[in-house]
């Protein structure tokens, strides 16, 4: 966590756990807004996971899934192949796809292979 504003791998302005929205270098947060922007977004990620995977999953799954959607969006969640697979009941197939998600402003980060292969290994417990 990071109280103050910073420039992420691909340039983009960030503080707390990795919140972009509206984010001015310089700016500071103390840990109770961090912690509350955290539970708010993780919410909302794990809210778009219910909506959007229309097949049973356990915790751990959905756990993953809400990693994935709070880092990347649920838009692309939405658009995914991950999400057509688990749909199709596909689900080796659809947690494997968390690992080619691993780019960021057209660069492979370590921070992000570490992080999809932790995301991956939680989605396809069962």
């Amino acid at each position: 966590m990071n109280l103050m504003a910073y420039v992420d791998p691909v340039g983009i302005p960030t503080i707390c756990y990795d919140h972009t929205d509206s984010v001015k270098l310089g700016q500071t947060r103390s840990k109770a807004e961090c912690d509350r922007l955290l539970n708010e977004e993780l919410g909302e990620a794990i809210h778009a996971v219910d909506r959007l995977v229309k097949v049973p999953m356990p915790d751990t799954r959905r756990a993953a899934l809400g990693s994935f959607v709070y880092n990347a969006g649920a838009g692309a969640f939405a658009r995914s192949t991950m999400l057509k697979k688990l749909n199709a009941g596909d689900v080796m197939g659809g947690c494997k796809e968390l690992l080619k998600w691993v780019y960021a402003g057209g660069k492979k980060l370590k921070g992000l292979e570490r992080r999809r292969t932790a995301e991956a290994k939680l989605c396809m417990q069962s």
